[in-house]
């Protein structure tokens, strides 16, 4: 088994190596003078089992360029697997056409994926779990809810009340709700564009309770900001937000700072900077990604990683 990393989130990767007891694979990785991207595997690795460890996150499309090269390099080289480990799976969003004259970009990611050379994908929380769907390869999908729920209950709040921030959301949520022991809620919203969101009211009852939304990513913060404006207004004694991959950008971090949430819950799928001004927890999922590596390779099963 070997791992390798691209330059999307080197750390956790590092964090992943020293959870197997073993180092990173050395790979080259440069750019030619025209921005086109060079990548070398500097170690034999014919009839290995390799694994590469890359989110698609800002900037994403330098990343899945890297990602898919560094799968055709290893395919080139003999490599007996390839898995390809996207703790944060980019382009996710656009899942479906629910516009005329757009793409499915999600589907075409899972394509490229494939025809690079990708023999299989680990991932977690991904946007829509129909992508699972969009590859004609196993795909391994796990959950953060384990390592939040954890973090959570250590909080020990005295009324929780676990709140999906959108309708989408409410399967994910519910399933936190039951994990926490605790009721569920629901703002209604309807999203105006890709930055503006408009809340049309609060589904359940948060008087008194200490509000938790959960969502699998925030970019510009403007649903989490939103609804916790609303839980607010309907009672609620505090407002957290967790969310599984945090892609948040300078102009949500500036919402951040303004709302009513007084932390933002996060992983470590992507770089996270700490120090913004802003209550940000970081949980590593490195144990998560490293066991579930583990196991494919010595072909065992990763349902166990889904419980508490």
């Amino acid at each position: 088994m070997k791992i390798f990393t691209g330059n999307s989130n080197p750390k956790l990767a590092e964090r992943i190596a020293a959870y197997l007891k073993t180092s990173l694979g050395e790979v080259e990785i440069n750019r030619f003078p025209d921005g086109e991207i060079f990548v070398k595997i500097r170690e034999n690795i014919r009839g290995r089992d390799c694994f590469i460890v890359q989110s698609i996150s800002y900037p994403p499309n330098e990343n899945l360029m890297e990602l898919l090269i560094m799968i055709d390099a290893m395919r080139r080289a003999s490599a007996r697997r390839i898995t390809a480990v996207l703790p944060f799976y980019g382009y996710a969003r656009q899942d479906r056409k629910d516009q005329p004259r757009v793409p499915i970009t999600a589907k075409l990611v899972a394509n490229l994926l494939v025809a690079a050379g990708a023999n299989r994908l680990l991932t977690m929380d991904l946007h829509a779990q129909q992508i699972q769907g969009f590859f004609d390869i196993p795909v391994d999908h796990l959950y953060a809810s384990p390592i939040i729920v954890k973090y959570l209950r250590e909080k020990k709040f005295p009324r929780p009340v676990i709140v999906s921030p959108d309708i989408g959301g409410v399967k994910a949520c519910y399933a936190y709700s039951q994990m926490m022991g605790c009721q569920l809620a629901i703002v209604a919203k309807q999203r105006k564009g890709a930055t503006d969101v408009e809340v049309l009211g609060v589904v359940g009852d948060v008087a008194g309770c200490d509000a938790i939304m959960v969502d699998d990513l925030t970019t510009t913060a403007g649903t989490l900001c939103s609804a916790g404006a609303a839980l607010k207004d309907a009672g609620a004694r505090t407002v957290c937000a967790a969310v599984s991959h945090a892609c948040i950008t300078p102009m949500g971090i500036e919402r951040m700072k303004k709302s009513v949430v007084s932390e933002l819950v996060a992983t470590d799928s992507i770089p996270t900077r700490e120090d913004v001004g802003f209550p940000i927890t970081v949980l590593s999922v490195a144990e998560l990604l490293g066991e579930a590596i583990l196991r494919i390779h010595e072909d065992q099963s990763v349902t166990s990683l889904f419980r508490l």
